[in-house]
């Protein structure tokens, strides 16, 4: 069975993660950040969209038994969806907690994806934004237990900064492609 996931394949899911964070972004700042219920959708769907994101693309690249990483992240994913349905009713500081360790393992999760498919090509984007991802979910942790209340503008530019990285990526195989095709003999 081929696991190695289409350059055409990779390029389509890395501009539809991007368009969808970038989405989620201006949401978060517009209409999240005045409307605590909005807020709470847009705070429990951005975990479950990931989990979709991760099983559609560990089923497209031979299936999730042969992509262990995408579907760990899609299992922490829904759980994290969850537990922050559960935090919403506790606290903000909650919530911003378990967005913590979400970022944190499903940016290693990220991080190990990315280097297993490192032939694949523009996946340093992806090892870069996995390894910000966990770093960004230790900050997140220690915030969550500072004096400042969070809000959803604390989670939103984690989500602008992976709408680049998947961005960058897409981009970058766009460009690789066109190369690859404008090497390749007229015939």
């Amino acid at each position: 069975m081929n696991t190695a996931p289409s350059p055409n394949w990779l390029r389509s899911y890395y501009f539809t993660r991007a368009s969808v964070a970038v989405a989620w972004v201006l949401a978060a700042f517009s209409l999240g950040k005045g409307n605590p219920a909005i807020a709470a959708a847009l705070l429990i769907a951005y975990p479950a969209w990931d989990a979709l994101a991760n099983l559609v693309d560990a089923r497209r690249s031979g299936g999730l038994s042969a992509n262990p990483s995408q579907t760990a992240n899609a299992v922490v994913s829904v759980i994290t969806a969850i537990a922050v349905a559960v935090a919403l009713g506790r606290s903000p500081y909650a919530v911003l907690a378990v967005f913590g360790a979400w970022a944190a393992l499903s940016g290693l999760s990220q991080l190990a994806t990315g280097i297993r498919r490192w032939r694949a090509g523009a996946q340093w984007a992806m090892i870069l934004s996995g390894a910000q991802s966990a770093l960004a979910g230790a900050f997140f942790i220690k915030q969550a237990a500072g004096p400042d209340m969070p809000g959803i503008t604390d989670v939103a530019p984690y989500a602008a900064f992976g709408a680049f990285y998947f961005l960058v990526s897409a981009v970058w195989l766009t460009v690789a492609g066109m190369r690859r095709h404008s090497a390749q003999p007229a015939g």
